[in-house]
């Protein structure tokens, strides 16, 4: 699952039409919706604003605004199935430059705005990480966190300190298991973790 790593706007010109694609971060379907009133109202003179929008598995819209049916909304809303995204609105703003495109050349033209836009921004990967921690002497818990520190397993997230110091650690979920090996074998205790919450993290792609 991906999402782009950053709102993102880029222009191409076919055949004297403009086409700008602007790419927004988004959390919810009205968060959607907001993003594409707010295009149509930056680029009220333009002649068409097609959108298409997936924020998740049953969030998924997308519309020619006056274009041929099937010739815009659709193209731009296959690129972000394609390239796995969710979170991820698309408008693609046409300025009509007189000559006219032909269905398949609007098809091209606009899934290939939204491609080109996906391409240069970058991708992100969603990765789910989950906290989970375990109780140590508070009186000595000073001394392994320096122990904790040199691993590449999991990181750090929190320590509060009570009667005893609870050690929060952040990680993907399938390596609980081998922390709970390593925390075992390098503090000399069996220790189990208990899950405190989770939570999608962004990890960009390298392109």
């Amino acid at each position: 699952m991906y999402t782009i790593c950053k709102d993102y706007r880029k222009e191409i010109v076919i055949e004297k039409s403009r086409f700008i694609c602007t790419l927004k971060k988004v959390r919810s379907e009205a968060e959607a919706q907001e993003f594409i009133k707010s295009i149509k109202k930056e680029f009220w003179d333009a002649t068409h604003n097609c959108s298409a929008y997936i924020v998740d598995d049953l969030a998924q819209r997308s519309s020619d605004d006056g274009e041929p049916s099937g010739t815009a909304g659709i193209p731009m809303l296959e690129v972000l199935r394609k390239n796995g995204l969710t979170e991820t609105a698309a408008v693609v703003t046409r300025y009509f430059g007189g000559i006219k495109l032909g269905a398949g050349g609007l098809v091209r033209a606009y899934s290939g705005s939204v491609a080109g836009a996906v391409a240069e921004c970058g991708l992100a990967q969603k990765i789910l990480m989950s906290r989970f921690s375990f109780l140590y002497d508070v009186n000595h818990v000073g001394r392994i966190l320096n122990v904790l520190y040199q691993q590449d397993l999991f990181e750090i997230d929190d320590v509060v300190y009570d009667l005893r110091a609870k050690v929060i650690l952040k990680m993907r979920d399938e390596q609980k298991q081998e922390a709970e090996e390593w925390l075992t074998e390098h503090l000399n205790q069996r220790i189990e973790l208990e899950l405190e919450g989770s939570e999608y993290a962004e990890v960009p792609v390298e392109k």
